[in-house]
Formats: C-alpha cells, sequence, structure tokens
C-alpha cells in the first residue's frame, strides 16, 4: 500500500480509501450487510486505512455500517465523513451549511459511527448563503471540543478559490470527481492542490464501474434499484457509453502488460497522473476491495500514460 500525509495535517492515509456510498444501501443495485462488512476487514487486511463517508449515503446507513465494521477496530482507521446535504425521507433535499445544521450532523455521524471523534469532516456542498468564515468558525469549535481532528472541502471548484484562499493552510484536503471518464475537473484539482496547499480526493474513480471492464453494450441495463439506469450518470448511456468502452479496450491491454485487473489501470492512472491525490473507491465486497488494491505498488510508464491521455481527452 501506498501513504501520504494530508498536507496542514498529521493524518497519514493510504492513497486508496474506501468509498462509502455503496454502503448506504441505496442506489448502487443489491447489497448485503455482511458483506459490506467483510469488505471493510478486508480494506484493512489490504493495508488501506482510510475510510469516507458521509450522514447522506443511505440517510445515515453507510455510517452506522461502517461503525458496525469498524468496532474494535477504530484505532486502525483514519474515518472521514460529510456534511451539508439537508435529507430526509419523502422531502425535497437541500445544502445547509448553517451553524446549527453543522453541529446537529456531527453528532449524529458520531453516534451512527459510534465513535468519539472524526478524523476529517468535510463539507460535502456549499449552500451559496452562510458565509466560508462563520463554517469554519463552527469547525474551529468542533476541533477544540475534540469532535473533529481537521476539516476540507468536497465538490468545490475554480469559482471558490478567492473565498477559500482566506483560508489557507486551515482546510486539509478537498473531493472532485475525476477518471479517466470525467477528466473535465482535472484543472480544477491540479490548482487548487497547489494554490490552496489542499490534498485533493477523487470519488467516481471507477467512473461508476464503467471502468472496471465488466461492462459492455450488452449489460448495462440496470434495473430501477440502480442510479446507474438514469441518464444522468452519463458514462452508462449514448456516445458517452461507447466512448468509455473505447477507453476500456486500451486499458485492458495495459491491464493485461502488467497483469493487473483493468479497475487498477484506473486507479494507478490517477496516482501516477495526481501524485499527491488520494483515489476514493466504492465497494459492495470483499473481491471489489481486493481488486481496487492491485492499482497500488506499482507504476504506468510514459507511453501507457500518454496513451490514456490521448484515448480520455
Amino acid at each position: 500500500m501506498e501513504y501520504i500525509q494530508l498536507k496542514n495535517s498529521d493524518l497519514t492515509v493510504s492513497r486508496l480509501c474506501m468509498g462509502g456510498c455503496p454502503m448506504g444501501g441505496y442506489g448502487w443495485g443489491a447489497v448485503q450487510e455482511n458483506e459490506l462488512i467483510d469488505a471493510v476487514h478486508c480494506a484493512l487486511d489490504s493495508e488501506i486505512n482510510f475510510f469516507d463517508t458521509a450522514d447522506t449515503y443511505g440517510l445515515g446507513q453507510s455510517e452506522i455500517t461502517l461503525g458496525k465494521a469498524l468496532k474494535g477496530k477504530r484505532n486502525k482507521a483514519v474515518i472521514a465523513s460529510k456534511f451539508g446535504v439537508h435529507a430526509k425521507k419523502g422531502t425535497l433535499t437541500f445544502y445547509d451549511n448553517s451553524p446549527q445544521w453543522i453541529r446537529k450532523s456531527i453528532d449524529g455521524t458520531l453516534q451512527r459511527l459510534d465513535t468519539d471523534y472524526l478524523d476529517l469532516y468535510q463539507i460535502h456542498y456549499r449552500d451559496d448563503k452562510t458565509p466560508l468564515s462563520v463554517v469554519v468558525d463552527t469547525l474551529e469549535d468542533l476541533k477544540k471540543q475534540g469532535k473533529i481532528r481537521y476539516y476540507g472541502l468536497s465538490n468545490i471548484h475554480e469559482k471558490d478559490v478567492e473565498e477559500i484562499s482566506k483560508f489557507k493552510g486551515q482546510f486539509v484536503s478537498f473531493q472532485d470527481e475525476y477518471s479517466l471518464a470525467c477528466r473535465k475537473n482535472e484543472n480544477d484539482l491540479i490548482r487548487l492542490s497547489d494554490e490552496l496547499s489542499l490534498t485533493p480526493m477523487t470519488w467516481g474513480s471507477l467512473g461508476q464501474g464503467v471502468l472496471t471492464g465488466k461492462y459492455d453494450k450488452t449489460n448495462v441495463n440496470f434495473g430501477s434499484n440502480d442510479r446507474r439506469s438514469r441518464d444522468i450518470y452519463v458514462n452508462f448511456h449514448g456516445d458517452k457509453l461507447l466512448k468509455n468502452l473505447e477507453i476500456v479496450e486500451h486499458m485492458k491491454v495495459i491491464a493485461n502488460n502488467h497483469d493487473k485487473p483493468v479497475s487498477a489501470v484506473a486507479i494507478r492512472f490517477i496516482l501516477d497522473y495526481l501524485p499527491e491525490s488520494v483515489v476514493l473507491c466504492g465497494a459492495k465486497r470483499p473481491s471489489q476491495v481486493s481488486s481496487n488494491a492491485e492499482g497500488c505498488g506499482w507504476n504506468l510508464n510514459e507511453k501507457e500514460i500518454k496513451t490514456l491521455l490521448s484515448v480520455s481527452k
């Protein structure tokens, strides 16, 4: 396993982070709690020590499942969660960064995770009304109370640089979507990492699964309980699907050359191309974790990186 120290912190984390969205049990097809717990244990056995979740994943279920999986193993894990999405079954979802919601959210998160503190607490989405200074003051107070150790950002872009720059050195990381199937945020990831001294973390690193090599034009008819059936998940529809399958064909050649699974090539590309990054990958079962872990401990050569950059542009 490869490790990195998150900027502005003393947190040393594996560069492969297990994402907790599938643990929410919503929108990714059938999941089994025992398999999810086994997947977390497989991650620990693979020397993955970093786990990312959010209070909105399955309306708290992801945090509950992760807490169960890490029972008695808390000292082996760096746990990150997120706040800022006001979600409740049967009601409209909206963003909320108010101090009242932050304080309510952290208490709920700690209870569900069955832990006294969170290593990293992240703004899931900005609500475009609460001043960032107010959010930072609240997070600093949570640090003083010992409820969180550090805080980070998610889903921010170039337009946010001016506001965030006032707090340079206080945030430690930021997340955004990035993969060979989605490179639109590449410049933002590089710029924010450099200018704001933040560790970039990529979500959607396997293109919601299209970059694993297990899909083709004949087997992408997902059921209604799988969000990928919706057009908004563009990686599995129309011309975008065809483009992704073309990328995967090149990935298969590279995977074969290194005797690695295709998913490992998708992960290795990010680790090599963004050398200060952390790659988030969700998983529903241990076999997926093991396959993802093979993305660590080796490198793509310059020619392979150029090929992947060319076919994915």
